[in-house]
């Protein structure tokens, strides 16, 4: 069904009744948005008909791209035994299913899987869980969590408490926890360092908190995997429970289906979500050891019951979806293309882009990518204006301050990258070298 109305009717009835996240309302129409109808494949497309190559995969949820027939099909089949059940007390074939695929996948020991709907309450989840183990334990003093520069867990109060500062988090100050600060990724001592307040502070420490291999809202601040190897063995050497975040890394977007695994690293707890269920469904999981879930056992409705658990949790819909989306990641060989495709959007960006002038530098993981550019001073809004002359040319892009993110769906075609490497040289040359301001 063709919608009824032009682009600016839909921006006005949007203005008049939505509220959109990292977004200053007072500009929103005219900063021109993209109002989607329609998805097919990889593309978006708006409610004037025309097609945008979705190179952040819908804020990198999308993995194997829009209307994808197979994920189409889980979704239909799982309507008809039932939408939702509570579980609460209470389970659901599918969950189960869902939860017996994930085990033997991810890098946990004897997992057990708690779900939520979105990344920062599977965050919110393992910071209530790490605080409890230490209690259920009977070991007092465990009341801080170590956490990095430059990072970013998401927005509810205990998330954004173990984020650095940034995206409006000082307003909220008054409200965030303490945590002990390690250096940001880009920093040359930043394992050591790291190590070293472990060492110091392990008495003190409900756990370690990390995004392995790469800080996404950073900027794609890139991490040594011998640096997380020796962190993680510096939490197993002093008993220090290790929580990987690996709500944006998750499900192939670093090459491997998980990135702990390139460090060779075992969390304690791990969280999951975006890619969960390939961009479908809201949903997200945290998740423990056996250690850590054991921990928890004991009489019922006693003072170890973890209090916790939301309406949502486990939404048979978004489980039927994931669990096929698992199957298809393997049945398709997904990883093989993430490989082949970052290596291939590597040479291209070096060949393309690392050596023009406003860039200052360009990051790569998996296909997790940034572009940072270089603006000779502040409030030329570079990331901004690039990327939206890269949605004129057809390419979704979103910034993070001056680094434009590639994120595109990991089924990505080389035809598509040379399309999104393409329209970004020329949306730089056309803001940043055109005069050099961005005029």
């Amino acid at each position: 069904m063709t919608p009824v109305g032009s682009s600016s009717q839909w921006i006005e009835r949007d203005a008049a009744v939505v509220w959109h996240g990292f977004t200053q309302m007072a500009t929103f129409e005219s900063n021109a948005p993209l109002i989607v109808e329609r998805a097919e494949g990889r593309e978006l497309i708006d409610v004037n008909g025309r097609h945008y190559l979705d190179a952040i995969s819908s804020l990198w949820v999308t993995t194997l791209g829009h209307r994808v027939p197979e994920l189409d099909d889980a979704i239909i089949q799982q309507l008809a035994r039932g939408a939702h059940s509570t579980l609460l007390g209470n389970g659901n074939t599918i969950v189960i299913e869902l939860s017996e695929a994930l085990a033997r996948v991810v890098p946990v020991d004897a997992p057990h899987f708690l779900y939520a709907s979105d990344g920062a309450s599977a965050v919110e989840q393992a910071l209530k869980i790490a605080f409890q183990y230490w209690v259920n334990r009977g070991e007092s003093g465990h009341t801080t969590f170590l956490a990095f520069g430059g990072a970013y867990h998401g927005d509810t109060i205990g998330a954004l408490s173990l984020g650095d500062d940034g995206f409006g988090a000082d307003v909220f100050a008054p409200l965030r926890f303490p945590v002990l600060r390690a250096p940001a990724f880009d920093a040359p001592d930043c394992f050591d360092t790291a190590i070293r307040m472990i060492d110091a502070h392990a008495h003190e420490i409900a756990a370690v908190v990390i995004e392995p291999s790469v800080q996404a809202a950073a900027g794609m601040q890139l991490a040594d995997p011998d640096g997380l190897a020796r962190l993680g063995a510096a939490c197993t050497a002093n008993g220090t429970l290790l929580m990987c975040d690996e709500i944006a890394t998750g499900f192939g977007r670093t090459g491997t289906l998980f990135a702990c695994e390139q460090a060779g690293i075992r969390p304690d707890l791990m969280c999951l979500g975006k890619g969960l269920t390939a961009g479908y469904l809201p949903m997200s999981v945290t998740v423990a050891s056996g250690p850590v879930f054991d921990a928890f056992l004991g009489d019922d409705l006693g003072a170890r019951t973890l209090y916790h658990g939301h309406s949502y949790g486990g939404n048979a819909l978004a489980a039927a979806v994931a669990l096929r989306h698992l199957e298809l990641i393997e049945a398709w060989d997904v990883l093989a293309n993430v490989r082949e495709r970052s290596d291939e959007l590597a040479g291209l960006l070096h060949d393309r882009i690392a050596s023009k002038p406003a860039v200052r530098d360009v990051r790569l993981r998996g296909l997790m990518g940034g572009v940072e550019l270089a603006p000779p001073s502040d409030g030329l809004r570079w990331g901004r204006k690039v990327s939206a002359a890269s949605v004129e040319r057809g390419v979704l892009l979103r910034p993070i301050g001056d680094t434009v993110v590639l994120m595109p769906p990991l089924t990505i075609t080389s035809p598509e990258l040379h399309q999104i490497v393409h329209t970004l040289a020329e949306s730089i040359d056309e803001v940043c070298e055109a005069g050099g301001n961005g005029a």
